[in-house]
């Protein structure tokens, strides 16, 4: 398992991307990411490394937030194959990524795929958080959560799913009170700047 990448995905036609609409660029990653998720996925549950691949997409993910030559490295069309192959090499190398993660990053550049990481992170860790018998919240609040009141929204939701909720917090200072809840595919927004927005909207359809 030490060398083990997604070999299942060779073969699926990942060399042609000729034909794509602009239109389609949101599906079309989307399938991309899904497929390499799914395989590294069942590879993680395999081997037992949950835990381990939860945490290096963790890590990634964060990667990917603080750092915009990363971002430019998964996203621009300027660097070769072997460029970007050496380059995600390396960012593994350096963050201390399992062998999992860091050899499906190796063979979406080989493949020049990279651009699809972050839609696989969030693909991955979705198949993980249905494994365990979770939802994801994400979560967007005018000012950091405390601990009571992230307990008491994570009771709250959980309710609401049936099911235990993991909360992912970010914060936005334009919100004027309130949160703006995504769990799952439905939206609870709470937010008062959402009911100035719905009142002004009813203010110009009567003007």
């Amino acid at each position: 398992m030490t060398n083990a990448v997604p070999g299942s995905l060779r073969g699926h036609g990942d060399n042609q991307n000729h034909g794509v609409d602009v239109s389609d660029i949101s599906s079309f990653t989307s399938g991309i990411s899904g497929r390499y998720a799914t395989a590294l996925f069942e590879l993680a549950l395999d081997a037992g490394q949950i835990d381990q691949v939860e945490g290096d997409l963790d890590a990634l993910d964060a990667a990917l937030t603080d750092s915009d030559d990363l971002r430019a490295l998964i996203g621009s069309p300027i660097y070769s194959r072997a460029q970007q192959a050496a380059a995600i090499g390396a960012v593994a190398q350096k963050m201390g990524l399992g062998n999992l993660v860091a050899n499906t990053i190796a063979l979406m550049a080989t493949k020049r795929r990279l651009f699809a990481l972050p839609h696989l992170i969030k693909a991955v860790k979705g198949l993980i958080a249905d494994h365990r018998g979770e939802v994801t919240a994400e979560v967007t609040a005018a000012k950091p959560l405390t601990e009571a009141q992230t307990q008491a929204l994570s009771e709250t939701l959980r309710n609401a799913a049936g099911k235990d909720v993991v909360i992912k917090t970010t914060v936005d200072e334009s919100l004027i009170g309130g949160l703006v809840v995504k769990l799952g595919s439905r939206m609870i927004d709470t937010s008062i700047r959402a009911k100035l927005n719905k009142m002004q909207n009813a203010m110009k359809e009567v003007g």
